[in-house]
């Protein structure tokens, strides 16, 4: 092992028990132990990690007993991820060591059984062990839809291994994943949505999304919520799905938008207080001229301004695609009020995130 791999692994081995509630979150502290299924997070008692130095040896070793595999918590962390080469692992590992961390009786969990499946605790389970989107395949993914930058203001996530379930009779695959916080008014997560994406790259079948049945999916208590993209305060744009907003927020940065996930879920978004004008990105089909009635309606009553936002093809996103940034741009300024042009900078006069 090299000095700087030996010096992380050491620095890792001090703050063992935080290391396994980041990145082996699906198990357990036993004792002097943290007890999981493997390496990969799986949930389980197979492996043990030492979290003490103890005449058995130095804290951080780990041992999977059903594999006879060993190692320490560098192998941790790139096992975890998914990560291919030390550079990677070392940033990681940086990156961990950096971050503020609360004292280890504020974080303990309760030993007892696993959040539900789909529940809201599930999701923010999830969200909590999901990384950075930065240079992954999240990012790939949305550069191959025409969003270059992704204005998402920290609701996006990335899994390298989320779980992937067809049916009740397959067993459970898992694929890199983008995952999306779901929030309700108050910023409180109440589910996610999750992306599988391909790891070997884009094409124009699959536009980047995993060869499986059902790419989408999303758990928790969606009704009412959205994934939020900025802080709203009076002006809102509201649409149907992730990278329609995001091609959206790409071209206005600092406009808040919300994505409800689907046209029934927009039609019911909660609509937050103090809101004075709603623009309702519709997409181009039959459910978006039904949501552009419903939320238009809904918003009067509130006494919101509900001004609609339609693209030139099916949805923004695909607008983006097609006609780029400078086409999108021209498109949304004759649909955007004059007051809102010059409140919300166009992303030319704003840096990326």
């Amino acid at each position: 092992m090299s000095r700087d791999a030996s010096a992380l692994a050491r620095r890792l081995a001090r703050e063992a028990e935080a290391v396994c509630r980041h990145y082996l979150s699906n198990g357990r502290r036993a004792g002097r132990y943290w007890v999981v299924g493997d390496v990969h997070n799986t949930p389980g008692r197979s492996m043990f990690v030492r979290l003490q130095e103890s005449p058995k040896g130095p804290a951080g070793k780990w041992t999977d007993a059903a594999t006879g595999e060993h190692g320490d918590l560098l192998d941790v962390i790139r096992e975890s991820l998914g990560l291919r080469d030390f550079r990677e692992v070392s940033a990681e590992a940086r990156r961990f060591l950096k971050l503020p961390r609360a004292e280890p009786e504020l974080v303990a969990r309760p030993v007892g059984p696993a959040a539900p499946t789909g529940s809201q605790e599930a999701a923010r389970r999830l969200f909590a062990i999901s990384s950075p989107i930065e240079r992954t395949v999240v990012d790939v993914y949305l550069r191959g839809r025409g969003i270059v930058h992704v204005h998402h203001g920290g609701s996006l996530r990335f899994h390298p291994r989320c779980y992937y379930r067809p049916d009740e009779h397959l067993p459970t695959e898992t694929w890199p994943a983008m995952i999306a916080s779901v929030t309700d008014l108050d910023g409180r997560i109440t589910g996610v949505h999750r992306t599988w994406l391909d790891p070997a790259g884009f094409d124009r079948v699959r536009l980047g999304k995993a060869p499986i049945d059902t790419p989408r999916r999303a758990m928790g208590d969606l009704l009412g919520n959205a994934v939020r993209f900025g802080v709203v305060d009076d002006v809102l744009a509201a649409g149907e799905g992730i990278e329609t907003m995001l091609s959206l927020r790409y071209m206005l940065p600092t406009m808040p938008m919300a994505a409800a996930l689907s046209a029934n879920h927009l039609s019911a978004m909660l609509l937050p207080s103090g809101l004075r004008r709603l623009y309702i990105a519709r997409d181009a089909d039959a459910a978006g001229d039904t949501v552009l009635a419903v939320l238009t309606q809904r918003a009067a009553d509130a006494g919101i301004e509900a001004i609609a936002l339609s693209p030139r093809l099916g949805d923004f996103n695909e607008d983006l695609h097609v006609f780029g940034l400078d086409g999108l741009r021209a498109a949304l300024r004759i649909q955007l009020v004059p007051e809102d042009v010059v409140r919300f900078p166009h992303s030319s006069t704003v840096p990326a995130e």
